[in-house]
């Protein structure tokens, strides 16, 4: 069970949801989410959303999960593809079975996402318009951290106060460097550092990057849109969110950063400190616990 709201993540013209820290046999977790408008769009094309189920036996089997979407497409399209991106994720985990292993089950929850951007494209865009939207999505359970993305949205590990970059953004710049086309400075500076090498939406298929870690008690996790990153350092996000600050805090002081630098995109971002973990073996991808 939740031990209850901490602290309420205060709202930088944005959407702010509580801070929570929920306990359970197999892991003790808390975590805060924030998303805001920034400092010169109207409108909010982010989205993010969280799976922790109530009961204890629950979530030791199913786990939790926190997942991230920024929509592209201008106007209400990119709000509605993040939305459609994310809350298909949550479904799809909340109805999954207990025997699904993360890996495969986060590929397949990515892939229908595309689908339900899809389908929400044709429901609602205009002739000529079109609409995708990245995702990055975290599930935890056990001592184990599965991350999926798509897009260049991004998941980082922060322990000890180091960060360690999780995800790869899925760029045209950052494929160049990745096949030697370019330099990394060089693409720091490239016009095509921002255009998308893959999204959800853009396609009937999507190639979904999906990689697990174990992870420990201390760490923090953080999923955030390139509203945050953009403007704020990796090591300046490790160095906030580290030595047990409060989450909502350190949040919002993240948020009030990227807008005092740029404010330009929408800001959105999940922190999830893990304070306990079950440690668990795996034998033939089943998971049985340690001593």
């Amino acid at each position: 069970m939740y031990r209850g709201p901490q602290a309420a993540a205060a709202s930088v013209g944005g959407v702010a949801r509580p801070y929570r820290s929920a306990q359970y046999s197999s892991m003790d977790v808390e975590f805060a989410e924030l998303s805001d408008v920034g400092r010169v769009r109207q409108g909010n094309e982010d989205y993010l959303g969280h799976v922790i189920p109530l009961a204890t036996d629950d979530v030791r089997a199913r786990g939790c999960l926190f997942a991230l979407a920024d929509g592209v497409g201008g106007h209400d399209l990119g709000e509605v593809a993040s939305h459609a991106a994310v809350e298909s994720m949550l479904a799809g985990f909340r109805t999954a079975s207990p025997d699904d292993l993360y890996t495969a089950l986060l590929t397949r929850l990515v892939r229908d996402a595309n689908t339900s951007v899809i389908d929400a494209g044709h429901a609602v865009a205009t002739r000529g318009a079109s609409m995708a939207t990245t995702i990055v999505a975290c599930a935890l359970r056990y001592d184990r951290a599965a991350v999926a993305h798509v897009g260049d949205s991004r998941c980082y590990l922060i322990r000890r106060g180091q960060p360690n970059l999780l995800t790869r953004d899925h760029t045209v710049a950052n494929e160049h460097v990745r096949l030697k086309l370019l330099s990394k400075e060089e693409a720091a500076d490239a016009e095509t550092r921002h255009m998308l090498s893959r999204s959800l939406g853009s396609g009937l298929s999507v190639n979904v990057d999906v990689n697990e870690h174990q992870v420990f008690a201390g760490d923090v996790i953080l999923l955030c849109s390139d509203g945050l990153y953009g403007s704020v350092e990796a090591s300046e996000m490790a160095a906030i969110t580290s030595h047990g600050s409060d989450l909502a805090t350190a949040a919002k002081r993240l948020v009030d950063i990227a807008n005092q630098r740029d404010g330009s995109d929408n800001i959105s971002l999940q922190l999830i400190r893990v304070r306990s973990v079950e440690r668990v073996g795996m034998y033939r991808g089943r998971p049985y616990r340690l001593p």
